[in-house]
C-alpha cells in the first residue's frame, strides 16, 4: 500500500492583487500537524513601480513564518517591529491575542526590477498559548542550522528534527526542513520525523511507490514513520509537520482559533477598528464584504 494519503495541487489565490499558489488549507486536509496555511508566493517578476503592498491586516491564535527564496519584504507590525527579510532568513511573528502587520516591497527596490519568491506559512498555537502576548523574532540565514549528507544540503528552518534544533521560537512539536539534492538518491526520513508529515516539491522531481511527482505539489504521508522517497538531482523539497492538536482549528479570513466565538469577537474588533495599526501605517484591509 502506498504511504501517500493525499496529493494536494497548488491552487491559484489572490491576496490583494498578488497571485499566490495555495497549498493549505485543502478541503480534504485542513492541516498538517500544527501547519494550517501555506502559500507559495511567486516567482513574480515585477518592474519599476510594481510592488508588493499587503496593507495592515490582523491575526490571532497563530504564528506566521515567512521564508524567501528571492527578493525582499519589509515587515511592519503593531508591536513596533520593522524588519526587512531576505532569502534564507526567517520572520516569525506570533499573533497570540492579536497583532496587525503589513508586508511591502522595501523602498530601496520599489523603482527597480525585482523578483519575489517564497513561502508564507501559518502555524496554529496550542490552546493554552492562543491568547499570549504578540511577539516577533527575526532569525538571520546564517543562524539556521544545517548539515550536509552525501550530496544533500539540509536546513532545519523551524522546530526540531534530524538531530538539529532551530532558534525560531516555536510553541509546539514541529519541523520545517529544506532539502536540496545535488545527486539523485533515496532518502529514508521515517526514523527522524514524527506526527503528521507533508512534502512540498519546489524544484525537480520526487519519486515514491513507482510514481513521479513534479513541482507545485504537496504530498501528505499516511504515516511519517514510513517516510521514504527518491529525489532527482537538482531537486529542492520542503518537509514539514509535527504533532497535531487534539482540538480542531477554525479559520475566519486571517484569524485562527480553537473557538468560533473567539473568531467572531476578533472579527467584530477588526470591523470596528479596535485593533492597533503598525506605526507609520494609516490604511488597512477591510474585513471581506465590509469594505
Amino acid at each position: 500500500m502506498s504511504n501517500l494519503a493525499l496529493i494536494v495541487p497548488e491552487r491559484a489565490a489572490d491576496i490583494g492583487g498578488f497571485l499566490v499558489g495555495r497549498l493549505l488549507p485543502f478541503r480534504q486536509k485542513r492541516a498538517v500537524g500544527p501547519f494550517v496555511f501555506i502559500d507559495h508566493m511567486g516567482p513574480a517578476e515585477m518592474g519599476p513601480g510594481e510592488n508588493l503592498d499587503v496593507l495592515p491586516h490582523p491575526h490571532i491564535g497563530l504564528s506566521t513564518l515567512t521564508y524567501l527564496f528571492e527578493g525582499a519584504v519589509l515587515h511592519r507590525d503593531s508591536i513596533g517591529s520593522e524588519v526587512e527579510i531576505r532569502p534564507g532568513a526567517v520572520n516569525w511573528m506570533t499573533a497570540g491575542k492579536g497583532v496587525v502587520h503589513s508586508e511591502r516591497t522595501p523602498d530601496a527596490v520599489r523603482n527597480s526590477e525585482k523578483v519575489l519568491h517564497g513561502l508564507q506559512i501559518w502555524v496554529a498555537l496550542p490552546i493554552e498559548e492562543e491568547e499570549i502576548e504578540p511577539s516577533f523574532t527575526h532569525v538571520e540565514a546564517g543562524d539556521i542550522p544545517q548539515l550536509e549528507r552525501d550530496g544533500l544540503k539540509i536546513k532545519l528552518i523551524a522546530g526540531e528534527a534530524l538531530g538539529l534544533r532551530s532558534p525560531v521560537p516555536v510553541y509546539s512539536q514541529l519541523y520545517f526542513i529544506e532539502i536540496k539534492a545535488s545527486t539523485t538518491q533515496t532518502l529514508h526520513l521515517g526514523d527522524e520525523l514524527y506526527g503528521d508529515s507533508g512534502l512540498y516539491i519546489l524544484d525537480g522531481a520526487v519519486r515514491s511507490d513507482g510514481n513521479t511527482y513534479a513541482p507545485k505539489q504537496l504530498l501528505v504521508a499516511r504515516d511519517s514513520k514510513l517516510c521514504s522517497f527518491e529525489m532527482e538531482a537538482g531537486s529542492t523539497v520542503y518537509v514539514f509537520g509535527g504533532e497535531a492538536f487534539p482540538e480542531a482549528r477554525y479559520i475566519d479570513w486571517n484569524l485562527v482559533s480553537s473557538s468560533k466565538e473567539r473568531l467572531a469577537e476578533a472579527r467584530e474588533d477588526w470591523i470596528n477598528q479596535r485593533f492597533t495599526l503598525p506605526p507609520g501605517e494609516s490604511d488597512y484591509v477591510p474585513y471581506p464584504g465590509r469594505g
